[in-house]
Order: C-alpha cells, then sequence, then structure tokens
C-alpha cells in the first residue's frame, strides 16, 4: 500500500526477478478514489525477456492514509486498447 499517489506502481518482482515492469502511468483521477492508467510489461521467464506492452486500469481508495486496490481492468493487446480508444473517441463524439 502506497501514501501518495505518485508511489502507486504495478511493478511486481519475485525472487529478485521483476516479472511485471510499469513503463508508464496517467493518473485519470484523484481523490478519496483514484483511478490510474499504467502501460507495463511482462517478464517470459523462458525466453528471459519482456512481452509487448499491455495497459490496465487500476481504482484505488484512500482509507486511514493509505491507497488500497479496489479495482482493475487489464488491456491486454494493443489491438484490444485500439478497439476502446475507437468506441470511447465515437461516444465521445456523439454528445
Amino acid at each position: 500500500m502506497a501514501e501518495h499517489i505518485e508511489d502507486l506502481t504495478v511493478n511486481y518482482e519475485e525472487d529478485g526477478v521483476q516479472l511485471v515492469k510499469q513503463t508508464d502511468k496517467e493518473i485519470l483521477s484523484k481523490g478519496a478514489w483514484t483511478t490510474i492508467l499504467f502501460k507495463y510489461q511482462e517478464y517470459n521467464k523462458k525466453n528471459q525477456e519482456y512481452g509487448a506492452d499491455k495497459f490496465t486500469i487500476r481504482r484505488y481508495q484512500k482509507r486511514n492514509g493509505q491507497y488500497q486496490a479496489k479495482a482493475k481492468f487489464n488491456i491486454s493487446s494493443k489491438a484490444q486498447a485500439n478497439k476502446l480508444i475507437d468506441a470511447l473517441a465515437r461516444w465521445t463524439r456523439e454528445d
């Protein structure tokens, strides 16, 4: 858990190997409920290299001075990300 939004990350290490490497993040909303879009790569132990970019949207709630993860949605490929972008662009143009 983290006290500050800037400290929230999807980086994950196990046995000295960074299995999830965050490469960027965008804070979408701040407050008692915070939403962050992360760009990351997962480490492939077999190939010993990081895979293609992936994306995840995470929601955090701040309670007792600490941010706690409450929900997540993983976007598993650039193709899926582009479909999401296209749909949102179309829907926001309609208004």
